[in-house]
């Protein structure tokens, strides 16, 4: 597992400062990192990408400050190396499926709806000479995009869960699934999931801590003959669910 020099799957900030000193312009006099900076948060993170992951990512200036460890944690939720995976909005970074091609050695198909994000997704896989399929989504989410006959081990996503749209970064199209709690989205997923699945596939979805959200995507879930895993995890100070559905 990839992990620092100290063993642990994160970064001092001392060593980060060392791979981007102008990181030292966001440290207070205790030598604390001001998280509540946005160019804090993203030097930070891609220091965690290069020094712990080895990977090269650029974040686009309006798009979400992915982190790195959290998605880490879920991709070992669910892969085991070496399948064939879909990833269903792969967003600017590509962190999922950079990960999933260069440390799960897996064939990845990634979706992306946005021009620019799809652009810095495009220019992120080729700096890190990751061998991963890229297709620019024209709205749908699996059918229309993926082409028909296609069969995949693992789909999996961070899918947008908010009701209606919210202040901050994220764009409408990023956030708002849809839906009494927001599952309207991840439903549709795993709806369309079901024809592009191989036998004992799964499909596997990044969520928050909602218990509404969660219960919701999972009973129709179990309504379309899937079998069901919530695995709990912590990452920094935020607790997150990988939601394993199973054929």
């Amino acid at each position: 597992m990839p992990t620092w020099k100290d063993g642990k799957l994160g970064l001092p900030i001392s060593e980060a400062v060392k791979i981007f000193p102008e990181l030292e312009r966001h440290l207070d006099k205790k030598g604390r990192l001001d998280f509540s900076n946005r160019e804090a948060r993203i030097l930070y993170n891609r220091a965690i990408a290069k020094a712990v992951f080895g990977l090269d990512i650029e974040y686009h200036p309006r798009g979400l400050v992915t982190t790195p460890v959290s998605r880490y944690i879920f991709l070992k939720t669910f892969l085991r190396g070496g399948e064939r995976v879909l990833e269903i909005g792969t967003g600017h970074t590509a962190m999922m499926a950079l990960m999933a091609a260069k440390l799960f050695n897996c064939d990845v198909t990634a979706t992306e709806i946005d021009e620019e994000f799809f652009a810095y997704a495009k220019a992120n896989i080729e700096r890190n000479n990751a061998r991963v399929r890229l297709i620019k989504s024209n709205g749908g989410i699996i059918r229309g995009v993926i082409p028909e006959g296609e069969k995949f081990d693992v789909i999996f996503s961070a899918p947008p869960y908010y009701e209606r749209p919210t202040r901050g970064v994220l764009t409408e199209t990023e956030g708002v699934g849809g839906g009494k709690y927001g599952e309207g989205f991840s439903v549709r997923l795993i709806e369309e999931a079901l024809d592009c699945l191989k036998p004992r596939g799964k499909v596997a979805l990044f969520l928050p801590d909602k218990k509404p959200l969660i219960e919701a995507i999972a009973e129709k879930g179990r309504e379309l003959g899937y079998k069901i895993k919530d695995v709990r995890f912590k990452a920094g100070t935020r607790w997150r669910h990988s939601l394993i559905l199973e054929t």
